[in-house]
């Protein structure tokens, strides 16, 4: 049995607005929007970012914590590798993102940010890792 991670999928209160501020915030482009508005994946490569409703998982049967930008971060985050780490965090809270830590280089030589989303999300904006 083969098996390769294929999504991160976020439950958001509201995905086309989701959707508009990772477009807005990180540069990333919709590749796939659900008619109903329950569902949109963002190209990130091989794979994908997406956004379900937090209905969609009562629908689906189960529940979710709400992540929410009053509550304190989930413990997990989004990493965004970026050829400039400074710029991509300067044009994340200049669209609406919430600082949490400016970039900064870490012993390993990597540039390392973060930022939080319309929802409370952690993002990390970093440099690649070098080898």
């Amino acid at each position: 049995m083969a098996v390769r991670f294929g999504y991160t999928i976020l439950y958001v209160p509201d995905v086309p607005a989701t959707a508009s501020f990772y477009e807005a915030a990180f540069g990333l482009k919709r590749r796939f929007v659900h008619e109903s508005s329950l569902y949109a994946e963002m190209e990130t490569g091989e794979t994908a970012l997406a956004f379900a409703s937090e209905t969609m998982a009562e629908l689906n049967g189960f529940a979710v914590r709400a992540n929410r930008r009053s509550d304190l971060a989930a413990g997990f985050e989004i990493a965004l590798v970026c050829s400039a780490p400074h710029e991509a965090y300067e044009k994340a809270v200049s669209a609406g993102a919430s600082p949490v830590k400016p970039p900064e280089e870490k012993p390993w030589g990597q540039v390392v940010g973060y930022v939080r989303d319309l929802n409370g999300c952690l993002v990390e904006l970093c440099s690649a890792t070098p080898a």
